[in-house]
């Protein structure tokens, strides 16, 4: 096994706590983690914590939390290691231990980078809708973390790194779908509210416009223009997604209050 595919596999555990502090921190807070994947180039926890600043910066803080709890744990590992001389009587322990402890803190520092969508980026975005909001915050951190990709890859180029100009390239991504969120949330912020109707679970008034998608022909319009009924294909549907909260409710249930 070649140096880096072992570096990976070195890392997985502790992927895994992190990824784990993610989803048990959005879990508390109300929120659903259903999945996690492990890939090549690190963990990923498919995390919905609710549409607030606090439950968000919360979810998102409990993995690098992990990692800075495990420092002197590791460290401590580490040292005791060293005092037992393992390096020469169990050098294959010992190399093990010492490498859990740089790859740890590695993890922990890149993680804490401001590139969307990595921890660093979504924290910071957490931090910023406290102040700007849903949409603009979303908009500052993604355009940060477009910045910082930009530097990453210059810096991926100098160190001949092919890993980090892929990890790069997925960030890129990453920051443009999330600044075409931004918009979107912008325009339903910005978009008029139907009188008379309101969601059971926040009591928000749904914006008026096409901002649901048909499950069918993943065409945009608008649920309660409609009552429910695709204008493209005519599916009907009896229930909605509340763009403010996210939660599902049936169309009746979004009464006047």
């Amino acid at each position: 096994m070649c140096g880096a595919c072992w570096n990976i596999w070195r890392s997985l555990p502790l992927c895994c706590c992190c990824e784990f502090g993610h989803a048990l921190a959005c879990r508390s807070v109300g929120g659903r983690a259903d999945l996690i994947v492990l890939w090549p180039l690190g963990g990923v926890a498919f995390v919905d914590p609710p549409p607030r600043p606090g439950a968000t910066l919360w979810s998102l803080a409990a993995g690098p939390l992990v990692n800075a709890l495990l420092m002197p744990i590791l460290f401590v590992c580490w040292l005791v290691a060293n005092s037992a001389h393992l390096q020469f009587t169990m050098s294959n322990c010992y190399q093990f231990v010492y490498d859990l402890c740089w790859i740890n803190l590695i993890l922990l520092c890149f993680n804490l980078l401001p590139i969307y969508p990595l921890d660093g980026g979504q924290i910071l975005r957490s931090l910023l809708w406290f102040i700007f909001g849903r949409a603009r915050s979303l908009l500052i951190a993604s355009t940060i973390g477009m910045v910082a990709v930009a530097a990453l890859v210059v810096f991926a180029f100098k160190l001949l790194t092919p890993w980090l100009g892929v990890l790069a390239a997925f960030a890129l991504i990453q920051c443009w779908s999330g600044l075409q969120q931004a918009r979107m949330l912008a325009r339903i912020e910005d978009a008029p509210r139907y009188d008379g109707l309101a969601c059971p679970s926040c009591r928000q008034a749904p914006p008026a416009g096409n901002f649901w998608i048909c499950g069918r022909c993943r065409r945009p319009f608008d649920m309660f223009a409609t009552h429910g009924i695709c204008p493209n294909c005519g599916v009907n549907f009896d229930s909605a997604r509340c763009l403010n909260c996210g939660k599902l409710n049936s169309l009746q249930a979004f009464i006047q209050v």
